[in-house]
């Protein structure tokens, strides 16, 4: 059986990849919700069903806006698990990018017991899970990407 450390890392580069799938520019954000060792959900960052699949805007200066339909990637993913007849409860979630403070709201309401995360640029979204005791992890692994490429 592999480690939690190997797993960790497995599913963190397979919320890479899935990044990858996001037509936004500014940030591409993966998302993986696994239970048991089981993959029960993913998502990326994008625009709801049946919307064209594009995520910002620019405005009459020429800044670039993100539309205010985009879903975040975990809030892809727990909405996913929603129309399925698995549950989220006591999973973990693997994102590419920590979440934000709307997304951690859904990850505590959705039972999710654990979130492990690669990038951050907001703290209030991590703080919140830990209040409510998620156990939060950050792995780096752009490093070791860089190492092995």
């Amino acid at each position: 059986m592999a480690t939690q450390k190997a797993l960790d890392r497995t599913y963190m580069m397979m919320a890479m990849e899935l990044a990858k799938l996001s037509s936004a520019q500014r940030a591409k954000v993966g998302a993986i919700i696994v239970k048991d060792t089981h993959i029960i959900a993913e998502g990326y960052n994008g625009t709801p069903r049946g919307f064209n699949n594009v995520c910002e805007y620019y405005d009459y200066a020429d800044h670039l806006h993100t539309k205010p339909e985009v879903l975040h990637a975990e809030t892809n993913a727990i909405t996913k698990l929603a129309r399925s007849t698995s549950s989220s409860d006591q999973s973990t979630l693997y994102v590419t990018l920590a979440p934000c403070y709307d997304c951690s709201k859904l990850i505590i309401q959705a039972g999710i017991k654990r979130v492990v995360y690669d990038g951050s640029y907001l703290r209030d979204g991590l703080d919140l899970l830990e209040q409510a005791g998620v156990e939060v992890q950050k792995v780096k692994l752009e490093e070791e990407i860089r190492w092995m490429t």
